[in-house]
């Protein structure tokens, strides 16, 4: 697939792998990309799963039509970008890797050699020129790796941004961008979103016509709209205004208190009201739609004197993700000792930002009056912005 009339995408599909990452569902599938960029020199930017060594370097040769690569440039050690490292350093034996000091360590504990002969390292600004392209070099720790650095050609101006702009999915299925995007920022770089801002900055100084990046899409049109996802999701903004209602149910009392209260916000012109059952909907999901939407609801009985298992889990993704700058409305059930509430709230009091409903709603068993009323009053406390 030809980028620019310079640059080649030689990446792969991967329909067999289950679990991105040993936890993330991928019903269509991931892409693993690698490009190259043809001039006097030859540069090849990053490598493939293991399980796709033979195809990438066919592609690979396809692609270089008899030449030599000079470069191989890594950004990201990762092994399902780093794995055949090794096998094109054998099959190509005077090209160069070209990385950040961070990266060569790794290398050294991932394949026992850092090709200390063989060897360029690159740090913040550093440039290489291949011809009429030259390419800039910046550093970008903690996206989402301490050695990651992103690629800027000046000459077409392409931004081969690592994992950044990365999304979840193959690239011979289409499907909606955001969604898969999302949820791939979320689960793993959402942590690390005072480091995406300060990528953001290095790059709005540049001019980007396409973005190369390791997971997804080339994307060359309406990249205000893409930068602009990254910079809300980094900045913990709110993206979309709405309320996602959490629960975590055992005989289904908490269960229909959540469902009443969606009812109750969507009366009430609630802009956008989710619903997720912790215990059945895919997590990573559910924690990207705790991000998107400005207000959450936290629904769970009360078991062993804390919260259900299911809703103590979503929670710590929560704040192993930074959440922060959100509303939070509190539901709780318990038969003898309700706990849940004082539970949650401790859960989350370390995040910033976080502004807590002055109406909490506890059920005693079952819906009565008084837990109706409270859902009531916690309706109208959520919707009152709206």
């Amino acid at each position: 697939m030809e980028i620019t009339n310079d640059i080649q995408y030689v990446g792969v599909n991967d329909h067999a792998v289950d679990l991105f990452e040993g936890q993330y569902t991928v019903k269509n599938g991931m892409s693993y990309n690698s490009y190259v960029l043809t001039d006097e020199k030859t540069a090849v930017f990053d490598t493939v799963d293991a399980h796709f060594t033979q195809e990438w370097l066919a592609n690979l040769k396809t692609a270089l039509g008899g030449r030599r690569p000079d470069y191989l440039i890594v950004q990201h050690m990762e092994p399902d970008h780093s794995a055949n490292i090794a096998s094109f350093m054998e099959v190509y034996p005077e090209a160069q890797i070209v990385s950040s000091a961070p990266a060569f360590t790794m290398m050294k504990q991932f394949f026992g050699t850092d090709y200390a002969s063989r060897r360029i390292v690159v740090k913040e600004n550093d440039t290489l020129s291949l011809g009429a392209h030259t390419l800039t070099f910046f550093t970008a720790p903690m996206v989402h790796w301490p050695e990651v650095i992103v690629t800027y050609d000046s000459r077409d101006r392409v931004l081969f941004s690592a994992d950044g702009f990365g999304k979840f999915g193959a690239l011979d299925v289409e499907e909606d961008w955001a969604c898969e995007a999302r949820r791939y920022y979320i689960g793993i770089v959402g942590k690390y979103g005072m480091q995406v801002q300060n990528l953001l900055k290095k790059a709005s100084g540049l001019d980007i016509q396409a973005i190369c990046p390791l997971h997804g899409p080339v994307l060359k049109e309406n990249l205000d709209y893409y930068i602009g996802l990254y910079n809300t999701w980094s900045s913990y903004a709110v993206e979309t205004e709405g309320v996602l209602i959490a629960y975590a149910s055992v005989y289904g009392n908490t269960k229909k208190a959540a469902l009443l209260l969606a009812d109750k916000l969507r009366a009430a012109g609630c802009p956008k009201v989710v619903v997720a059952d912790l215990a059945r909907d895919d997590m990573a999901e559910c924690v990207e739609d705790a991000f998107r939407y400005g207000k959450l609801v936290l629904a769970s009985i009360t078991y062993d004197a804390g919260i259900f298992p299911f809703m103590r889990t979503f929670i710590s993704h929560l704040t192993e993700r930074n959440y922060q700058n959100r509303t939070v409305g509190l539901i709780e059930n318990g038969t003898w000792a309700p706990l849940a509430a004082k539970t949650m709230r401790g859960l989350l009091e370390g995040c910033k930002n976080i502004a807590f409903t002055d109406n909490t709603v506890c059920i005693r068993s079952a819906l009565n009056e008084e837990s109706a009323a409270q859902l009531d009053a916690l309706a109208r406390e959520l919707c009152k912005d709206y």
